[in-house]
């Protein structure tokens, strides 16, 4: 179960995701940036040297869980086969952000 904090006004739940198929090569990281922003998303993304993508999520249950759901979509080109999702307790960015590859 992933940890859920809870604040004055809303809820914030934090995941880590481990996202797997076709998803490096086809600009995952950048679109996966873009909508969590969208979102009001902390947290960060990253290729992982075994062809999968990496992603903390916090914010909103709302917003977590409709993130989710569009990284089974992705950009474009993308091909996701899997989305393995767990607790993520580590301290989480003030802002969303790509970093770079293990």
């Amino acid at each position: 179960m992933a940890q859920i904090y809870s604040g004055a006004n809303r809820s914030l739940l934090t995941i880590h995701a481990m996202i797997y198929g076709r998803v490096q090569g086809v600009s995952y990281r950048y679109w996966t940036q873009a909508e969590a922003r969208k979102r009001s998303l902390l947290g960060w993304v990253r290729n992982r040297s075994d062809g999968s993508v990496e992603a903390v999520f916090s914010g909103s249950n709302e917003d977590v869980a409709a993130m989710l759901k569009a990284c089974w979509s992705g950009p474009m080109l993308a091909s996701v086969r899997d989305i393995e999702t767990s607790d993520y307790t580590d301290p989480v960015p003030e802002f969303f952000d790509i970093l770079p590859t293990p």
